[in-house]
């Protein structure tokens, strides 16, 4: 009985299937069916059909009149696919044979009745007519398909029917089914969700049930192949992603090391539903996982030097759901050398490297010539280029060495022509740049340190060249002498100076603001639609035939990585050369290093500065006085540190020593005063008050030394640098005025000229001027943040950072980045050379004021918490809950960063030390 049912189920499927193809008879083929079990040996889904689904498998016998008597019945195993039959024989000799379905005509069950009850029944038959068989892997090698043909085929039905009925199938047989909870690892888990899904590997895909308990994640393929469950821990989870599979948001990717090439599970879902739904229940076993995957927070970290640029390049491929899973969206990894016949590379000369700025269609004039004629005569839509730079056959054809069976599954059970194989590196180089269409870039193998891909390790007979050669190992560059040493060289070279210097513009091509649009159009980076996110929606096309066509132009043509960037991505901080901007209004001043003569006291103070920093978790708190009686607003200290002066919104300045507590309290007028700084003499002591006003205190006479009366509204902060005074108000200027320090110390009345005025569309309630003086950072009442050449009245850059009030702004030491905080309660970072937001980070609670040394940030917060930030991370390290009673309202620390001292609503000074 256990036999029918078996051979009831296979008739059933392949009855099913065969009623959508019509074909001529041909050669006879014929098997026992025995009984069902799992055997797996030389069989892989790399020999299905793309698309193609593997049901089950039962044990059998081949029979054939053909040959010898004794090699005439051969015992394997049966596998029942979507669009063919498999039977893989017991005896590695002999081959593998695949049977594909369209190419039968008949297929019938044949049992003999037996009346004896005393003799025993001879098995079940199943008997295919088919037109051709293929031979696979005979004697066991690794070689291009053999077939048995008698006859030609005949016109198939539409190939989208086809497919609608494999699919009708494939969800009936996973409908009839569900997860095997006994294979739960413990018997108190909790399931949360059931779904199906397919789980994705390089050109094949496996239909199977997703079971998530409260501790585990488990797939079950419908067949069992390759193993009966799939099971990863949820607590192991490092990283997940949401993939686009065939530009479609079905696609999840979960990884469990730190390795960003290769992932532990790749899922497509029938639904973005319930792939959401999984997505996030994984997500809440990740602390800060979104936050942690953004390219935002890479590019910090890419910039300020703490990842490589192979890293960084596959950080992005993954947020770009590129995946090795996925031919059709591999990881794509620059050309970045262009000298591949010297003896010697020499990775200082600019001119051993590709232009990173250029698409590989445009390094080449004349052939972009070519192509843009061809280009500006086309209907819509036009594309620049008729192949795309990373596709399906572009990875085999580096790959072919180590993964043969993808590519004769990719090209039909054929190698490609032996001499349009990947044979030198310097031939495939010179045809990207000269063949009419050839395009690719290259492959994250090039940079790694597995050198197998560039050998025939497997013996593989790839064809003979037009020249009689045999297809053996890739020849390399004349200045590599092995593989190992090629790939150390063009690691080398991926991290390079220039290479370092230029990335940022490959990455605006591949993944950034030149992706799309007129910008794509003026960088010559157009290719054809169907390869764009949003190019094509398959779900709307109606015409079967027409979807399966484009589904299949999609996964073999190549696809876009998602567009991670939308404007200028900026340049990497590169130690040896700082000078890195080609703005004028970016000073050599600003940017150029420290002279050599000063590079040992540099470093000291430098040292000092990382030892504090290192140490901000380790806050001390020394003293804290309630010297005021409203809100503390600005702190100012003399350079020894003796005496501390204090606004508030009492509208009283104070000066405070440690040691003899309150000495003085001045008073300008009876409005609230909002910052105050001390002139470098130590002589004088500057306030902004909410009456319009500024006032200059003398401390040597003890009394007010002059006034400025120079705006129409409060004035919210101001700065002081090289006799020079910034003052910003809520009239929506700043100002910037002569302001003589040694003069203001005099008893002669001062003369404040006004050198320049920058208008704003808002109240302007913080600024701050970058370390060298050239640049100014403002906020407005509305969450703009303006950056401003003080040589130029015209803004350089302008972007809406928060939703609100920016509290405070405050530039990097190193002037290349500006990190803003506001009533959104967003710590928000912009780089300096293209104004581009980088970074958000959202706090639970609003932040009002901060320091900060470029990667960590001391932040003082609405409830009255310190906090210490890793920017890099995301993530709040250190927390010192209610410093204040109140929100921290100001913030000051000495150059060393070695003492900080804090004003909040709670009308206190606190005096706070790291500890080390």
């Amino acid at each position: 009985m256990y036999c029918v049912i078996n051979i009831q189920l296979i008739c059933k499927v392949l009855n099913i299937l065969c009623s959508i193809i019509s074909c001529p008879a041909a050669t006879r083929f014929s098997l026992n069916i025995c009984q069902l079990f799992m055997f797996i040996c030389r069989f892989s889904l790399l020999l299905l059909d793309l698309e193609e689904h593997y049901f089950e498998q039962h044990t059998a016998y081949n029979l054939t009149s053909r040959g010898p008597v004794a090699n005439r019945r051969s015992s394997g195993s049966l596998k029942i696919c979507s669009k063919s039959v498999i039977f893989e024989p017991d005896d590695a000799v002999q081959p593998i044979l695949k049977i594909p379905l369209k190419d039968c005509k008949g297929i019938a069950t044949l049992e003999e009745t037996v009346h004896n009850p005393f003799t025993e029944s001879k098995p079940a038959c199943i008997i295919i007519e088919t037109k051709q068989i293929y031979l696979i892997k005979e004697e066991n090698v690794v070689a291009p398909y053999k077939y048995e043909r008698l006859h030609r085929a005949s016109c198939l039905d539409k190939q989208g029917d086809q497919t609608a009925m494999v699919a009708a199938i494939l969800q009936s047989r996973l409908a009839r089914t569900c997860f095997d909870k006994n294979s739960f690892q413990h018997v108190t888990e909790i399931p949360h969700m059931e779904c199906v899904a397919e789980m994705v590997s390089p050109l094949v895909t496996n239909a199977g049930h997703i079971c998530i308990t409260d501790c585990n994640l488990y797939f079950q393929p419908m067949n069992s192949y390759p193993d009966s469950v799939v099971q990863i821990g949820l607590h192991s989870v490092k990283r997940i992603y949401k993939r686009r599979h065939g530009l479609r948001p079905l696609g999840l990717e979960v990884f469990c090391t730190e390795n960003d090439l290769c992932s532990d599970i790749y899922l497509k879902f029938y639904n973005t539903k319930e792939r959401d739904e999984l997505y996030y229940y994984i997500a809440t076993f990740l602390e800060n996982h979104i936050v942690e995957c953004t390219a935002e927070s890479y590019m910090l970290q890419w910039q300020r030097g703490h990842i490589s640029n192979y890293q960084y390049l596959l950080h992005l491929n993954n947020l770009a759901d590129r995946s090795v899973n996925d031919l059709s969206q591999y990881p794509v990894f620059p050309w970045v050398i262009s000298d591949y016949s010297s003896t010697e590379l020499d990775l200082l000369n600019p001119a051993s490297f590709r232009d990173l700025s250029k698409p590989i269609g445009a390094l080449n004039t004349e052939r972009l010539e070519r192509l843009l004629e061809r280009y500006r005569d086309m209907p819509e839509p036009r594309f620049m280029y008729g192949s795309h730079y990373s596709s399906p056959g572009y990875v085999l054809f580096y790959l072919v060495r180590v993964a043969p069976e993808h590519m004769l599954c990719l090209q039909n059970g054929r190698f490609d022509n032996a001499d349009r194989m990947f044979n030198s590196v310097g031939e495939t180089w010179k045809n990207c740049l000269e063949g009419g269409t050839d395009f690719k870039e290259l492959i994250p193998e090039f940079y790694g340190s597995d050198g197998s891909f560039l050998k025939n390790l497997l013996g593989l007979n790839l064809g003979r060249r037009q020249g009689g050669g045999r297809v053996e190992k890739v020849e390399l560059p004349p200045w590599a002498s092995d593989p190992d040493d090629f790939l150390e060289k063009m690691r080398l070279a991926l991290e390079s100076q220039y290479v370092s210097e230029h990335l940022h513009e490959w990455i605006d091509l591949v993944f950034g603001y030149k992706q799309r649009g007129c910008e794509a159009v003026a960088a010559h980076n157009v290719f054809h639609p169907v390869t764009y996110e949003g190019g094509v929606d398959c779900d709307s096309i109606e015409d079967p035939d027409h979807k399966i066509a484009m589904l299949t132009q999609i996964l073999e043509f190549g696809q876009t990585p998602r567009q991670l960037f939308v404007t200028p991505h900026p340049q990497r901080i590169t130690p040896r050369f700082h000078n890195l901007s080609a703005t004028p209004s970016l000073s050599s001043s600003e940017l150029s290093p420290v002279s050599p003569s000063m590079e040992s006291f540099e470093d000291l103070t430098e040292e000092s500065k990382k030892m504090a920093w290192s140490n901000m978790n380790k806050l001390a708190l020394q003293s804290c006085h309630k010297i005021h009686k409203e809100a503390v607003t600005g702190i100012a200290v003399t350079l020894g540190g003796d005496s501390i002066f204090s606004t508030s919104q009492d509208s009283t300045l104070k000066m405070f020593s440690k040691e003899n507590g309150l000495q003085r309290s001045v008073s300008f007028s009876n409005m609230a005063l909002s910052s105050c700084l001390m002139l470098p003499d130590d002589k004088i002591v500057v306030c902004s008050s909410w009456d319009n006003n500024v006032y200059f205190y003398s401390i040597a006479y003890g009394r007010r030394q002059d006034t400025l009366m120079g705006h129409d509204d409060a004035v919210s902060h101001i700065c002081w640098r090289d006799d020079k005074l910034y003052t910003a108000s809520w009239d929506s200027t700043v100002k910037i005025w002569k302001c003589v320090a040694d003069d203001i110390s005099s008893k002669k009345r001062t003369q404040f000229d006004l050198l320049a005025e920058f208008e704003h569309e808002a109240g302007v309630n913080t600024l701050d001027l970058s370390p060298a003086g050239t640049l100014l950072a403002t906020g407005t009442k509305e969450g703009t943040l303006t950056l401003w050449d003080i040589a130029n009245p015209l803004p350089l850059n302008q972007l809406t950072c928060h939703s609100g009030k920016i509290h405070q702004v405050a530039f990097s030491p190193d002037s290349r980045h500006i990190l803003s905080v506001g009533e959104d309660s967003c710590l928000a970072v912009t780089d300096v050379q293209t104004g581009m937001l980088i970074a958000t980070v959202h706090a639970e609670l609003e932040q009002r004021c901060l320091c900060w040394d470029g990667n960590t940030v001391l932040s003082g917060g609405m409830s009255g918490d310190l906090s210490v930030w890793d920017l890099l991370s995301s993530k709040v390290i250190h927390k010192i809950p209610a410093a204040h009673s109140g929100a921290v309202t100001c913030m000051w620390m000495n150059e060393q960063c070695s003492s900080i001292i804090t004003g909040g609503v709670d009308k206190q000074i606190i005096l706070w030390k790291p500890e080390y």
